[in-house]
């Protein structure tokens, strides 16, 4: 006969001195024989249910208390990896590679234009990126928002040139000399 209560009480055995559920393999038994007493498809629904959830609770306080599984997943903010002093080296590299572009797009060679735009943007964001955060607060606000502008032309040149537009690749790369001339102004 079923129970009226769901699968998932049967397993919080609390331990008086902590908050924290006891599970032992003698207790789940137990309880997995409680459950598996119902017939049919909820049967096999609850002894796969209480299979997993007994196995997660077991194996999570081994696997993911450990040193090296537990810090798998680092999700603090990443500093940049340069100083100002390299960022302001690669500005002017980064910058003439975004502005080569030009020649692949000249060419209608898109994938060669996605490639190149895609790898110098992503440096020339850093750059600009690191200088922005050396920069008194004052200044920062407008320099963000011009970098936005600049890097959202950025992403509207890759998927134009990806549907092969020629003329809103055009429009979209003299965007981005404008963004860049302005940015790089108060640079």
């Amino acid at each position: 006969m079923a129970s009226s209560s769901s699968p998932l009480v049967y397993l919080k055995h609390y331990n008086q001195s902590s908050q924290h559920p006891t599970i032992t393999s003698q207790k789940l038994l137990t309880e997995c024989s409680i459950l598996s007493s119902s017939s049919g498809r909820s049967r096999r629904r609850r002894t796969i249910a209480i299979a997993t959830v007994s196995s997660i609770m077991l194996l999570s306080k081994q696997a993911i208390l450990t040193p090296e599984i537990g810090h798998c997943l680092d999700l603090r903010m990443t500093v940049p990896d340069q100083s100002l002093e390299e960022a302001e080296e690669g500005l002017r590299t980064h910058v003439r590679e975004l502005v080569n572009v030009k020649e692949l797009i000249e060419l209608e060679s898109w994938r060669e234009t996605q490639k190149a735009l895609r790898k110098s943007s992503s440096l020339l964001k850093q750059d600009i990126y690191t200088i922005i955060q050396a920069k008194p607060g004052s200044e920062r606000s407008l320099l963000r928002k011009l970098y936005s502008e600049l890097f959202n032309s950025v992403t509207k040149l890759d998927y134009a040139a990806r549907s092969q537009d020629s003329a809103l690749v055009q429009e979209c790369y003299g965007k981005i000399i404008v963004a860049l001339n302005s940015i790089l102004s108060r640079l």
